[in-house]
């Protein structure tokens, strides 16, 4: 609502055109159950549309869940430090709970960095300490970054408990190729645009298909949300501007549509 500037009026009027987040469908749905006093009607005909309903507590009919078998699947993918927490994170959120495992593969225990170094890394001639376990501790200093090579990487050096090391680091900023999308013109119905700042995960439509009002179009994900874009008229789309993993400001224009 903040990103489009829409009001509780317009978003309730339209809800059969916009696009809302996966978690907000499911939700409708009835995935994590019914609200008190129930879903607020035709707010939530007009989103689902023809999409499946649950009735009842959703638990009630989710197949029995074998934590044993799923601890011993996980302890062989990814060994056997796995928790109790992991094993509930897995069953819960599969999907999130694998990405977190391929990163931590390759990065290692993040979670010993603090906010801050871990989002914008540390300061040159910064020190700071790095507890992996008790008794266990780093001890890490900046020191200087290198020029950019051709693979499009950094020598970081730094000292790690006083002696001097490097290692070379993909400097994912300077070669992220910068590409600029036109913006969509909400004066334009058949112009179809970004709801919100994301990634794009599935582009579902090619130029030429022909599609129905509230038909998805593609899926976008944003800090770990995905939501589906649904076509706003029926016609023929004319133009896809985008493409899987197309990064996207709101607004960005996604696919023209015509009738």
């Amino acid at each position: 609502m903040v990103q489009n500037d829409l009001s509780r009026a317009e978003v309730e009027e339209r809800a059969d055109e916009l696009s809302f987040p996966l978690s907000v469908v499911e939700f409708l749905q009835g995935y994590i159950g019914i609200p008190h006093g129930g879903f607020p009607e035709p707010f939530r005909s007009k989103v689902l549309k023809s999409l499946p309903r649950i009735e009842g507590r959703p638990g009630a009919s989710l197949p029995a869940l074998d934590f044993k078998a799923l601890e011993e699947g996980l302890r062989t993918a990814h060994g056997d430090d796995i928790t109790p927490e992991d094993v509930m994170s897995a069953a819960m959120y599969p999907k999130v709970f694998q990405e977190y495992k391929e990163f931590t593969s390759v990065f290692g225990p993040v979670d010993c960095l603090n906010t801050r170094l871990f989002l914008d890394g540390p300061k040159i001639a910064e020190e700071f300490e790095v507890e992996l376990e008790r008794g266990k501790t780093l001890h890490i200093k900046a020191l200087a970054l290198g020029d950019l090579n051709k693979a499009g990487q950094r020598e970081v050096f730094f000292e790690l408990n006083g002696q001097l090391r490097s290692v070379l680091v993909k400097d994912t900023v300077a070669m992220k190729e910068m590409k600029f999308h036109p913006k969509a013109q909400k004066s334009i119905k058949g112009q179809v645009g970004a709801p919100m700042p994301g990634k794009v995960l599935e582009v579902k439509v090619e130029v030429g298909a022909k599609v129905e009002k509230g038909q998805p179009l593609c899926v976008l994900s944003a800090m770990k949300m995905e939501t589906v874009v649904n076509s706003p008229m029926s016609g023929t789309v004319k133009a896809v501007h985008v493409s899987a993993d197309s990064s996207l400001e709101g607004d960005d224009l996604i696919l023209e549509i015509e009738e």
